[in-house]
C-alpha cells in the first residue's frame, strides 16, 4: 500500500522530487491530465471563503504559539464572498478524501497530486488550486494548530493570490508585454506546487494525529513555495510595468486631451494625486488647472541648478498672464529618501509654477527615457490642449532663444534654429553690451583659451581693429568679448563660459532634431563646439547676431597678425569675406590638417548617430569619453560665478 512507503522516499530512482523532474517533465504530465476548461463556478468567491478561514485559523495560531500581538483575528479585514454562492461540496469532499491518509513520502505527493489534477481535469488551472486548498480547510481548522508555525499555508495563499492577479491583467498583445506570456505559461506548473504542498500539509496532519511517529517534512515544499512567490512577484512588477509603458504609448498616439493625458502619464490609475501650486502653496485639483491649457512639461533629477529653473521664470511670467499655458514641474527620482525629499522641498519651493508631488516612481519613467530621450538633463516637454505632444524637448529652444521661441514648438523651432543670427541670442542678457553691438550691426569677435593665447590674440585684434584700412576706410568697428574670466585689472568684456557652451550645446541640439536636413548653421556650430577641445584658444567672428566664421587659435591669430598680405582684399570683396578667404587658405594648408574633435555630453537629449566633419565633410568616429571639472570648466573658471 502506498501509505507503507517510508518518509521521504525518492520521486524516482534515487532523485528528489526537487531536483527531478525538471520543469518541463512535470509540464508534460500535468498537461496529460488537463482537458477544456468546462466546469465553470465563481472560483473567487470559494478563494475569499478559503482565504478568510486560513487567515484567521493561522492568526490564532500565531498569536498563541508564537505570543505574537501585532494582530488579532478582530482586525483582519475579511472579504464578502457573493451572496449567491454555493461551494462545490462533493467535489471537495471527493478532493479532501483523495488526501487523507496518504503515507509520508515526496513519490507519494506526487502520485496523489496528479490523482486530484485528474479529478480536476475540467477545471481551469487557478480553480484546481483553490478547490484543493478548499478540501484542506475542510479539517484544517480542528487540527490547525498541530501545524504551527502556519508558513507553508500562508506561502501556498500567496501563490494563488498571486496567480490570480496575474490572470487580472490586462489582455495586452504578447509581442508588447512579453513578459505576460512567460507568466501565464508558468501558471499550470505553480499550480502543480501548491497543490502538492497542500497535499503534503495534508499528510503532516495526518502523522500528526496519528500515534506512528511519522512525519511528513515540509520545509523543502515551503523553500520551493517562496522561490515561486518570488518569481512570481517580480513577474508580475514587469507585466505591469511592460503593460503601463504601452497603455501610455497608446494614450499619445491618439491623444484627446491633455488632462487624461498627464493623469496617464504620471499616475497609476488608481492613484491620481493633486498638484502644488508654487505660486499660492497648496494644493490643486489637476482637472481644475490643466483642462484646455497648453502645457509645458519641465522634467529633470533633483540635480538641476538655478539657471536651469530662472531660465523658465520669464516665461512663466508671460504665459501667466494669458493663462493658457502651464508649467509643470516633473521630478524624475529612481527611490525616494528623506534627503531626496528635503531637497525636492527646497526646489519646489523656488519655482512659481506647479510640481508633482508625488514620492513614488511616476508611471511613466521608461516611456520619457525611451520616447523622450530624457538621460537626466533638465527637458521641457510641450502638450496642446488635447494632448498631443508639440515639442518633445523645447529646452534647448528656450536656452538659445528664450521667450522668442514661444510658443515652443517643432515648427517655431524648426524656423529659428535655420537662421544664423543665433550666436547672439546665447549672448544676450549676460553683457550689458552685446545688445547695443548686434543692433548697430558691428563686428564681435568672440574668443576664449589659454592666458597666453588670450594676449596674443587681444594684441593682434586690437591692432587688426586700428588699422587705417579698417578704421578710416572701411569704417569698420570691432568688439571683443572674453568666453571666460579676465585678468584682474583689465577692462575685458566677459562672458561666463559655462552658460556660453550650454548655449552652443544647445544650439547644435535643437539643429539636430530638426526634421529637415542640415544646412550651413549646423557646420559652423560643428566647428565652434571643436574649437571648444583648442590647447591654445578659439574664436568666432559675428556681425551683429550673424555668424561669419569660426576657428581654431592657431589659424585665426595667425590670419590676423598677417592683414597685410590680404588688407587689398578688403575693399573689393569686403571684410567679411576677405578675412574668411585667407582664413580658410590657412586651414587648408597641410600644416593644419588637424584632428578634429566635438564634445557631446551624453545627457543632452536625443544625439545623432553618425556626423559630418565641419571641415573635411567626412564621417566622424564615435568615442565615448569620461570627464569631471569639479564644477568647474576646463580652464577652472567655475561654472556658475
Amino acid at each position: 500500500m502506498a501509505n507503507k512507503a517510508s518518509s521521504q522516499q525518492p520521486t524516482k530512482g534515487n532523485q528528489s522530487l526537487f531536483t527531478q523532474p525538471g520543469y518541463e517533465d512535470i509540464l508534460k504530465e500535468i498537461n496529460a491530465t488537463h482537458f477544456q476548461d468546462d466546469e465553470k463556478f465563481d472560483v473567487e468567491s470559494l478563494f475569499i471563503i478559503v482565504n478568510n478561514v486560513l487567515k484567521s485559523a493561522t492568526q490564532i495560531i500565531d498569536n498563541a504559539v508564537l505570543g505574537s500581538q501585532a494582530c488579532t483575528v478582530a482586525h483582519l479585514v475579511e472579504k464578502i464572498p457573493k451572496a449567491s454562492f454555493s461551494p462545490p461540496l462533493c467535489t471537495l469532499k471527493s478532493i479532501s478524501c483523495e488526501m487523507q491518509c496518504k503515507a509520508p513520502s515526496e513519490e507519494v505527493a506526487y502520485a496523489t497530486t496528479l490523482s486530484i489534477l485528474k479529478k480536476l481535469s475540467n477545471y481551469s488551472w487557478d480553480a484546481k488550486a483553490v478547490l484543493t486548498l478548499a478540501a484542506f480547510a475542510l479539517d484544517y481548522g480542528e487540527f490547525s494548530w498541530l501545524l504551527a508555525p502556519n508558513h507553508v499555508i500562508k506561502t501556498t495563499l500567496e501563490v494563488i493570490e498571486y496567480i490570480f492577479e496575474l490572470k487580472k491583467l490586462p489582455n495586452y498583445d504578447t509581442k508588447d508585454v512579453p513578459a505576460l506570456s512567460t507568466g501565464v505559461d508558468h501558471i499550470r506548473v505553480d499550480v502543480f506546487w501548491a497543490i502538492i504542498t497542500v497535499v503534503a500539509s495534508t499528510t503532516q496532519l495526518c502523522c500528526l494525529t496519528s500515534d506512528e511517529g511519522k512525519k511528513q517534512e515540509l520545509s523543502l515544499f515551503s523553500e520551493k513555495l517562496n522561490v515561486i512567490v518570488s518569481e512570481l512577484r517580480r513577474q508580475i512588477t514587469i507585466c505591469k510595468q511592460e503593460a503601463n509603458y504601452w497603455r501610455i504609448v497608446k494614450l499619445f498616439r491618439t491623444p484627446t486631451e491633455v488632462v487624461e493625458v498627464f493623469k496617464g502619464l504620471i499616475f497609476p490609475e488608481d492613484n491620481v494625486q493633486l498638484l502644488f501650486d508654487g505660486s499660492a502653496g497648496n494644493l490643486v485639483n489637476i482637472d481644475e488647472v490643466l483642462k484646455g491649457k497648453n502645457v509645458l512639461l519641465f522634467i529633470s533629477g533633483l540635480d538641476i541648478s538655478d539657471d536651469d529653473i530662472s531660465i523658465l521664470k520669464p516665461i512663466h511670467e508671460l504665459i501667466s498672464k494669458e493663462d493658457q499655458y502651464k508649467i509643470i514641474w516633473i521630478p524624475i527620482v529612481e527611490q525616494w529618501t528623506e534627503d531626496l525629499r528635503k531637497k525636492f522641498g527646497e526646489l519646489r519651493d523656488e519655482m512659481p509654477w506647479y510640481v508633482v508631488q508625488y514620492f513614488y516612481p511616476i508611471a511613466s519613467i521608461r516611456f520619457i527615457k525611451e520616447k523622450w530621450h530624457f538621460k537626466g538633463k533638465p527637458s521641457v516637454v510641450v502638450l496642446s490642449p488635447q494632448g498631443k505632444v508639440e515639442s518633445d524637448n523645447a529646452i534647448h529652444m528656450i536656452r538659445v532663444w528664450k521667450i522668442k521661441a514661444f510658443p515652443f514648438t517643432t515648427a517655431v523651432e524648426e524656423n529659428l534654429s535655420s537662421n544664423r543670427d543665433w550666436i547672439g541670442s546665447i549672448a544676450t542678457g549676460v553683457n550689458p553690451n552685446i545688445e547695443s553691438w548686434i543692433k548697430e550691426e558691428k563686428y564681435i569677435f568672440f574668443y576664449g583659451g589659454k592666458d597666453e593665447w588670450i594676449q596674443q590674440f587681444i594684441t593682434a585684434a586690437n591692432t587688426l581693429a586700428n588699422d587705417p584700412v579698417i578704421k578710416q576706410e572701411a569704417k569698420i568697428s570691432i568688439e571683443l568679448l572674453l568666453v571666460g574670466k579676465g585678468s584682474e585689472g583689465e577692462d575685458t568684456h566677459c562672458l561666463i563660459p559655462g552658460r556660453f557652451w550650454t548655449g552652443i550645446e544647445s544650439m547644435f541640439i535643437s539643429a539636430t532634431q530638426r526634421k529637415t536636413k542640415a544646412d550651413d548653421v549646423t557646420p559652423e556650430i560643428l566647428k565652434l563646439l571643436s574649437c571648444k577641445n583648442e590647447s591654445t584658444g578659439w574664436a568666432v567672428l559675428s556681425k551683429g547676431s550673424s555668424v561669419v566664421f569660426s576657428g581654431r587659435g592657431t589659424t585665426i591669430l595667425q590670419a590676423m597678425e598677417e592683414f597685410d598680405k590680404w588688407k587689398e582684399d578688403v575693399q573689393g570683396k569686403g571684410f567679411e569675406l576677405a578675412f574668411k578667404d585667407y582664413h580658410n587658405g590657412l586651414v587648408l594648408h597641410p600644416s593644419q590638417k588637424l584632428c578634429c574633435f566635438i564634445d557631446i555630453p551624453k545627457g543632452s537629449g536625443k544625439i545623432p548617430e553618425n556626423m559630418k566633419c565641419p571641415d573635411c565633410l567626412r564621417d566622424m568616429e564615435a568615442y565615448i569619453r569620461f570627464k569631471c571639472c569639479h564644477n568647474c570648466d576646463g580652464d577652472g573658471n567655475s561654472l556658475l560665478d
